[in-house]
């Protein structure tokens, strides 16, 4: 079992930064992918950025440039550094952390915290 904490949401003006983290207990962080999500209201939960145990990152479509994902796994914690906010960024955010092994897959999911854009 993983147990993870998000923090760092809050509401930022538009063109601002924020910088969410997510703390990993139970389990060595190490083992897993890593992947932060995205809910508005109204739409459906979406990819913002996954990492790799080695560090490869992935970003969706309209984050690569803005947000920037990074983990620490001796400390057990990752990141999104987010920056050039837009009201279109206003979600609820999920940390994510999932490996398989022997065929299963292995999926956590954060509380999420709340980011608002708006000026």
């Amino acid at each position: 079992q993983v147990q993870l904490v998000e923090s760092g949401g809050g509401l930022v003006q538009p063109g601002g930064s924020l910088r969410l983290s997510c703390a990993a207990s139970g389990s060595m962080l190490s083992i897993y992918v890593m992947a932060w999500y995205r809910q508005a209201p109204g739409k459906q939960r979406e990819l913002v950025a996954h990492i790799t145990s080695e560090g490869t990152t992935t970003y969706a479509d309209g984050m690569k440039g803005r947000f920037t994902i990074s983990r620490d796994n001796a400390k057990n914690t990752g990141n999104l550094q987010m920056n050039s906010l837009k009201p279109e960024d206003t979600a609820v955010y999920f940390c994510n952390v999932y490996r398989i092994r022997l065929g299963a897959r292995y999926n956590y999911w954060g509380q999420g915290t709340q980011v608002t854009v708006s000026s």
